[in-house]
């Protein structure tokens, strides 16, 4: 792709002064001239050193990634298309013109980065590359889908397919809840291998592992709610019977062996199973309603379609009826 006036690359930053400016003339390089800078409110240089570099400086009126995100694309971008990228300069701007192919092209609605495809020495670490790989599997077995590298920063997408998306993570789970809702909305999503380097020295991470990682997981089980709820509440019957099982089995035991009862226990353990398993009748009931409701906005979906053939068919000129209408008016 050489024509790059309907893109706006789009770079989130938080005290990124040591890297922006590159990242900013590494897109212009490879022909991006519309770059927006979307600053949660650095005190290191960062706004100044964007708009040296030639790019559009925004400062959000919230704070997080996510919030940046969501009133960038939706109150400063005007372009159909846009690219968004981390301002650490750990990714490769001449990859944009894969991450954006299956785009322009019509096979795609969002883009994902897969950092794992090219990986180089230094960019991540061992426990990092093992969440990561923790995170993708429990996305897979959650929501059905594998997308690789949901945490990619990125990504590629349509104005019109990010307006569809229910986003409302502020921190770093808006990259998890970008692609839970892909999913949810049923999106044509694609995966393109892309570099993934080092952070440069004297650049410094606002990636927090335990932190930010324990938000990703809550993320993607809360998301579970609403799109695969047998899951959701599935798993929480299971760990509800399973307690009340094993606490059943421990009142048994000190019941037969030592003849002691303990009726607090034994009554917690009724409740506890009788609470799994109205939990697990509830996870099938709403995933049947889930079910039947996909299905309902399939058919409407395809209903729209025919209707839209249809009208393409007949052509948009006036009707019958109302050529009769005009010239009784006359």
């Amino acid at each position: 792709m050489s024509d790059y006036d309907d893109v706006c690359v789009l770079l989130p930053t938080m005290d990124e002064v040591e890297t922006v400016a590159r990242v900013v003339e590494s897109f212009r390089e490879v022909g991006l001239d519309e770059i927006l800078v979307i600053d949660g409110g650095s005190t290191d240089g960062t706004q100044a050193a964007a708009r040296e570099a030639g790019a559009r400086v925004v400062e959000q009126s919230g704070r997080g990634k996510g919030q940046a995100v969501r009133e960038a694309v939706r109150s400063h971008i005007d372009a159909p298309y846009v690219v968004m990228a981390d301002a650490d300069a750990t990714y490769d701007a001449s990859d944009v013109d894969a991450m954006l192919a299956p785009l322009v092209d019509g096979e795609a609605d969002h883009v994902i980065g897969n950092r794992f495809a090219d990986m180089r020495p230094g960019a991540m670490t061992r426990l990092n590359q093992i969440g990561n790989r923790i995170i993708n599997l429990s996305f897979r077995v959650i929501h059905g889908e594998s997308y690789r590298d949901i945490l990619s920063g990125y990504r590629a997408f349509s104005r019109e397919s990010f307006d569809r998306l229910h986003l409302t993570a502020d921190g770093f789970g808006i990259e998890t809840e970008m692609a839970v809702e892909c999913v949810k909305n049923q999106q044509s999503v694609t995966v393109v291998p892309i570099t993934y380097r080092e952070r440069p020295g004297g650049s410094a991470t606002n990636l927090h592992p335990v932190r930010d990682g324990g938000v990703i997981f809550i993320e993607l089980y809360r998301k579970a709610k609403t799109n695969n709820p047998l899951f959701y509440f599935g798993s929480l019957g299971v760990l509800s019977t399973a307690t009340g099982a094993a606490l059943t089995a421990y009142v048994l035991y000190r019941w037969l062996v030592f003849g002691a009862t303990h009726e607090i226990i034994a009554i917690g353990a009724v409740g506890s199973a009788i609470l799994g398993i109205q939990l697990l009748i509830f996870g099938f009931l709403a995933d049947m309603i889930h079910s039947l409701h996909r299905e309902q906005v399939a058919r409407f979906e395809r209903a729209v379609d025919r209707h839209a053939e249809g009208a393409a068919e007949t052509g948009s000129g006036p009707s019958v009826d109302d050529a009769g209408t005009a010239e009784e008016a006359e």
